[in-house]
């Protein structure tokens, strides 16, 4: 069973807690490979890239209405950051928002995307009220569009060159979404 205790998102295998300054370490292990940015719109990052984004978490954090939270993937055995996830708020009226995770290719195939993506709409739905919520990935990525329907997502549709990307290519993103009622036929744990 999940559970939200005070910044944090628990299960039987991981937590995912709200991010400290000191963890651009873990971060950088996956960050900065560039495995991980294949289908990204940024590169691997340096230091520098790493520390400013965990430190524009931080800030975001602080933001009045609230509108992003970004967790630490954590192994509960290992007390390992392997990735993170994120979840925005983009309409408050309208009760949408946006899943987005990433994890270290060395724990790609152990289910902790999948078991990360559904904490995340566990805590959109049960804790920020959410109706609608949204995920999108590249088309190419068969690894991120398998954890998106194992975690109950249906894909609605493509949007055609929506992004640009690192090498000035436009790419395509598929639309996935899951919606409150369908909630109860997913095991948030």
């Amino acid at each position: 069973m999940m559970e939200w205790n005070s910044g944090s998102l628990n299960n039987e295998r991981l937590y995912l807690r709200e991010f400290n300054e000191s963890d651009w370490v873990g971060v950088h292990r996956y960050a900065s490979q560039d495995i991980v940015s294949k289908y990204q719109v940024w590169d691997s990052n340096s230091e520098e890239e790493t520390k400013t984004f965990v430190n524009q978490i931080l800030k975001d954090k602080l933001k009045k209405p609230r509108t992003r939270y970004v967790f630490a993937i954590i192994i509960k055995k290992d007390d390992a950051l392997v990735g993170a996830g994120e979840i925005n708020i983009r309409d408050f009226l309208n009760k949408s928002g946006d899943i987005a995770y990433i994890v270290n290719p060395m724990y790609w195939g152990k289910g902790i995307a999948t078991e990360a993506a559904k904490m995340l709409i566990g805590f959109g739905f049960e804790k920020l009220n959410l109706h609608r919520i949204t995920a999108y990935c590249n088309p190419d990525n068969l690894g991120s569009k398998r954890v998106l329907e194992k975690a109950g997502l249906t894909q609605e549709g493509k949007l055609r060159e929506n992004l640009l990307m690192k090498n000035g290519d436009w790419r395509d993103s598929l639309v996935y979404s899951i919606l409150d009622k369908g909630k109860r036929q997913i095991n948030y744990t």
